[in-house]
């Protein structure tokens, strides 16, 4: 069973999950909460505690970074496991992911957050 955590933080959602395998029935909770981010400019999935994608769970990445493009929000997935990895590079020849870097995403959450006040 796959849990969803989500965090905003300015205009970017970043939505945590976890489980030891993104079946078809967990699809459905993941769509809801991305859907429910349409305001936001970028999406980050953070894989890192996904132990496995089978194919529902794959075929919903698909069709949520089809939805980002459609609602002009970038979907970046962050930190899968090598399984989940070798998961998404088979399935690249139907879509390429963005997979972000922690430089990338320590930037992204860093500029939305907004300026910060430097204290001397």
């Amino acid at each position: 069973m796959l849990s969803v955590h989500v965090d905003n933080i300015g205009d970017v959602a970043v939505i945590a999950c976890e489980g030891r395998n993104f079946r078809s029935e967990d699809a459905f909770k993941l769509r809801t909460a991305v859907n429910l981010q349409a305001e936001a400019r970028i999406v980050v999935l953070d894989l890192s505690e996904v132990y496995a994608v089978a194919g529902g769970g794959l075929g919903m990445l698909v069709f949520l970074q089809r939805w980002a493009q459609d609602h002009d929000i970038r979907l970046k997935l962050f930190n899968p496991r090598q399984s989940v990895r070798n998961r998404l590079e088979h399935a690249s020849s139907m879509r390429e992911f963005d997979i972000a870097t922690l430089d990338e995403i320590m930037a992204l959450v860093d500029r939305a957050d907004g300026p910060h006040e430097r204290v001397a």
